[in-house]
């Protein structure tokens, strides 16, 4: 007897984003681009989150904003060590000091993207970073 039926190619597990922002409608946006593109995104609402997310949930990507409670991106991003793990991160931000993105492209910073961001840049932008 045989089937009709084909044999399902096998699906590529989505690359899963972590999203850190305090801004609830910022962190929405975001995932809703993120989602329609084909990734799987987290969310946390500060750098203290976000850092107990990471080591939790070991995502393929960090989207970072800098100004944040508790603990703000450029701090988050110096405590991960992305330069030894290897972790992209891009950082979300309303100030493009050139002091502040010498630090964060010191601690291992992979880029920025300015708010308010182009959502065809911002899914570009995390495409070539987990690729």
């Amino acid at each position: 007897m045989s089937s009709d039926r084909q044999p399902r190619a096998p699906t590529a597990t989505p690359k899963t984003i972590l999203v850190i922002d305090d801004s609830e409608t910022i962190r929405q946006q975001v995932a809703s681009a993120l989602e329609q593109a084909g990734f799987a995104v987290l969310t946390a609402r500060d750098g203290v989150e976000g850092l107990e997310r990471i080591e939790r949930d070991a995502p393929a990507m960090v989207i970072l904003d800098v100004n944040m409670p508790r603990m703000n991106g450029i701090e988050l991003l110096e405590s991960l060590d992305v330069r030894r793990t290897g972790l992209p991160v891009v950082l979300l931000t309303t100030e493009v000091q050139p002091s502040l993105m010498a630090r964060a492209r010191q601690a291992g910073a992979r880029g920025w993207l300015v708010k308010p961001f182009n959502v065809g840049q911002l899914v570009e932008t995390v495409r070539r970073a987990v690729i």
